[in-house]
């Protein structure tokens, strides 16, 4: 699920229209790798542009409609070469009046490469990020909400300094909504209703995974401390989904998340307790014993026997008890988490256009 919802950042780095020049200058000369006008070199970049946001609708469709990981792995690359290729393009043509416009250029797409690479070091300050959350799942989220805000600025920046540049050339710029332009827009919308439903989800989920963490460590406490938290969580998660607008009226996302935390509710409230005491009662045999093994067998007791042996019967009958219950757990758990991923995927493959 984490890997899907960098594709909202990554396609709002385009440009939201394909962007058409009008220009009232007489003539137009392009020759390979020199510009004699401002027009021959906006007209170069907009020819880079145009590859990279055909590359990018190409990974989405993949994301959004495809069933092989593998397909999409290799759209990502490819998308990524062609990133690489439109910079060292830039990079090694020339100018016009300057190289002001040019860095900035080169500025925006080393930005996106980052943001693909999820290299959020390159693009925030992880410091920052570590001073408002040391867990590395919850640093892991606020950095792609700052590395969002981040890709907000650099698009506004870029749009700006395009339009500037444009501008002190005496070249208008129209902009023109093409087919390819309206599929990303409504692929941003999608993604951004599916980026808000996940993150309701995640905090929700992120207990679950300290949970499983203390319970794989027999942390009595620990469990108990985040069973609470992840129940409250979750209590908090449903009344938030009541009040919660969709898209296009499509409630799949939220049934299937609603599911998810009244899993979670049952899990805390009526499966977690049979384990904790399973693991309470294995501590106390555990104690037991010890004591019984350092007293001599002339000086134990019969009811220091007797109560040994009524611990062990005990023991013996919760392990079957602990045993089913966590297995139980594993495989609705497993069925609910498979379906949001399922709901997930069908969402946007229902709402992402496939042409």
């Amino acid at each position: 699920m984490l890997s899907m919802i960098l594709l909202k950042f990554k396609q709002t780095l385009l440009m939201k229209k394909i962007i058409t020049i009008a220009i009232f200058l007489c003539t137009v000369s392009v020759s390979a790798q020199k510009f004699d006008t401002a027009l021959d070199y906006l007209k170069f970049v907009s020819e880079q542009q145009e590859g990279i946001t055909k590359k990018m609708w190409t990974y989405t469709k993949a994301v959004a409609h495809g069933k092989s990981d593998r397909n999409v792995t290799n759209k990502r690359k490819s998308l990524l070469k062609t990133l690489d290729r439109s910079i060292e393009k830039i990079k090694k043509a020339p100018g016009f009046d300057g190289v002001e416009f040019k860095n900035q250029l080169l500025k925006r797409l080393q930005f996106n490469k980052d943001l693909l690479n999820n290299e959020y070091a390159k693009i925030i300050d992880m410091k920052a990020v570590a001073e408002q959350s040391y867990d590395a799942m919850e640093a892991y989220m606020l950095a792609q909400e700052l590395a969002d805000k981040r890709m907000e600025e650099i698009q506004e920046e870029y749009e700006a300094n395009y339009n500037a540049f444009a501008e002190s050339n005496n070249i208008n710029i129209v902009e023109n909504e093409t087919d390819l332009s309206k599929n990303m827009a409504i692929s941003n919308e999608v993604f951004g209703y599916y980026k808000k439903m996940y993150l309701i989800y995640f905090k929700v989920y992120i207990n679950e995974i300290y949970l499983m963490d203390a319970l794989n460590s027999n942390d009595v406490n620990a469990i108990q401390q985040n069973a609470n938290a992840l129940n409250t969580s979750a209590k908090e998660g449903l009344e938030i989904l009541k009040t919660t607008t969709h898209y296009k009226n499509d409630k799949s996302i939220a049934i299937a998340t609603k599911k998810a935390f009244e899993f979670f509710i049952d899990e805390t409230k009526n499966k977690i307790p049979v384990l904790t005491d399973f693991l309470v009662l294995s501590e106390d045999l555990e104690k037991t014993k010890a004591t019984l093994e350092k007293t001599a067998e002339r000086k134990r007791t019969k009811e220091q026997i007797d109560s040994y042996n009524a611990m062990i019967n005990k023991f013996n009958k919760g392990v079957k008890s602990y045993n089913d219950t966590n297995t139980a757990l594993n495989k609705k758990r497993s069925v609910v988490i498979n379906g949001l991923n399922t709901t997930n995927q069908k969402f946007l493959s229902k709402h992402i256009p496939n042409d």
